[in-house]
């Protein structure tokens, strides 16, 4: 029942990577996504092989992107920290990272879509040589300020054909892509090119437009349905549970991984 679970590191926050894969584990998790905030003052390497050892799967490194700027110099930045991303994602042994794209209210969305596509054309060939794919996350329009200008799963899928190398996939996250009435339609049109499935529910009323996510069936996505898309279009790797919780960061973390499995196995 759990052989494709995954979670988050940032799911559980409070909890070290040390101790987090130890209780992923112990709770039976198949596989684990690491937040690069996660690896702070650790070995990269060391880190990827206890976390192996520990007998999971490395599933995702989170997060590149943040690739517009209005600036030129704060774009090559952005494009020199994008290439250290997926040095240290190779180095953690992480099949692809997962983009969150950027915005800037100082320019166009359009703009800014433009330059999404230049900073990923620019990585991607430092991506392939280290082995490790790009995902693009499309996030749902109230970031679209500041955090991605690629909100739709169409904006990513033209992205995504436009560039049309295979290093290059979407990551389909229901938190953010539940409420697209073309979602059906852009999940087949996607194919292959998943590399990553994000679960969580939407809270109504929802409380935050960040920390206030919920687990699975405590809100309105249709989860289930959207599963049942994403693996008629080819998808048949590990279920990523991403939750941003205040609630849930402020509990017992060890109470709420039991939870987490538990609404993972009930309602995913």
């Amino acid at each position: 029942m759990l052989s494709r679970l995954c979670l988050h590191t940032i799911t559980t926050k409070p909890w070290p990577i040390e101790t987090a894969s130890d209780a992923y584990a112990r709770a039976g998790v198949a596989g684990i996504s690491v937040w690069r905030d996660a690896l702070d003052g650790r070995s990269i390497p060391e880190t990827g092989r206890r976390i192996r050892e520990a007998g999971l799967t490395i599933v995702s490194y989170v997060r590149g992107g943040f690739f517009p700027a209005t600036v030129a110099t704060a774009r090559a930045r952005a494009i020199d920290e994008n290439r250290r991303i997926i040095d240290e994602a190779a180095a953690l042994g992480a099949p692809h990272v997962v983009l969150v794209c950027g915005a800037t209210p100082g320019q166009s969305l359009d703009e800014s879509r433009r330059q999404i596509r230049a900073g990923i054309e620019a990585v991607l060939p430092h991506a392939r040589e280290r082995g490790v794919k790009l995902a693009i996350e499309p996030l749902h329009p109230m970031y679209a300020d500041t955090r991605s200008a690629i909100v739709t799963l169409s904006q990513a899928n033209d992205l995504v054909e436009a560039v049309a190398d295979d290093y290059l996939g979407v990551a389909v996250d229901v938190y953010h892509l539940w409420w697209d009435p073309a979602l059906s339609v852009e999940i087949a049109r996607c194919g292959d090119r998943i590399l990553a499935f994000h679960v969580c529910d939407w809270r109504s009323p929802t409380r935050d437009l960040l920390n206030d996510r919920g687990l699975m069936g405590e809100g309105c996505i249709p989860i289930r349905a959207i599963r049942g898309q994403v693996e008629a279009a080819g998808f048949d790797g590990l279920i990523e549970v991403e939750i941003f919780s205040t609630e849930y960061w402020s509990m017992d973390q060890q109470v709420f991984l039991d939870r987490i499995v538990d609404a993972y196995t009930r309602h995913v």
